[in-house]
């Protein structure tokens, strides 16, 4: 029996994996995914950037409709508490059915209504378990120690405590600044982060 030539075309179809990145602020690592995931095809698979913000004036807004991606708004202070906010995130992320979430500067604190139901990974400015929550770059300069870092871990109830899936360190030398040292980190996320999302989707070199 033959194969009609539109059923080849279908079968040639690639697969559509989403991945929804979660951000509050400038939205540089969520720009950094999309220059490296956004309509990128992968061996039989094509990805797809879904951004969501929590602020309706995050600069990161910009950067994607820079690239035709329209973001998707979501003010917190529409809510009259965390639970109530966390289940409309959950409702919209479920909406897009992402393969991946990935939260790049996202600033909030999540209820177990998101963590129950939403598997994520977050980036996050220090080596962990050091340094957890705000201001991590500046803590870490500060400490005295002679290096920081950038964590990649699976999100979890406890904040900032999840299963650590990457690290890597940034020396911090004499000479630095804060602003240097900043730099440095945010080329390692820039570095980072996109191989652990195509380790996590076991995606090919393109």
């Amino acid at each position: 029996m033959k194969t009609h030539p539109a059923e080849k075309e279908l079968k040639r179809l690639p697969e559509r994996a989403k991945i929804v990145v979660l951000f509050s602020g400038k939205g540089t690592n969520l720009e950094n995914l999309i220059r490296h995931f956004h309509h990128q095809k992968f061996g039989d698979t094509e990805t797809e950037i879904v951004p969501i913000t929590n602020r309706p004036d995050a600069e990161g807004i910009l950067r994607a409709k820079r690239y035709g991606i329209d973001t998707v708004v979501i003010d917190h202070r529409n809510y009259k508490n965390r639970e109530l906010f966390d289940t409309k995130l959950v409702e919209v992320i479920r909406s897009h059915s992402p393969k991946l979430v990935v939260m790049a500067g996202f600033m909030r604190i999540l209820t177990p209504i998101f963590t129950s139901q939403i598997e994520a990974i977050n980036l996050h400015p220090s080596l962990l378990p050091l340094f957890k929550g705000a201001n991590a770059i500046m803590r870490s300069f500060e400490s005295g120690m002679k290096v920081g870092g950038v964590t990649i871990h699976r999100v979890s109830q406890e904040l900032d405590s999840g299963e650590i899936l990457a690290q890597a360190c940034v020396g911090i030398a004499e000479e630095d600044t804060l602003e240097s040292f900043t730099r440095n980190i945010q080329e390692t996320e820039y570095r980072l982060l996109p191989e652990v999302v195509k380790k996590l989707l076991n995606l090919p070199d393109p």
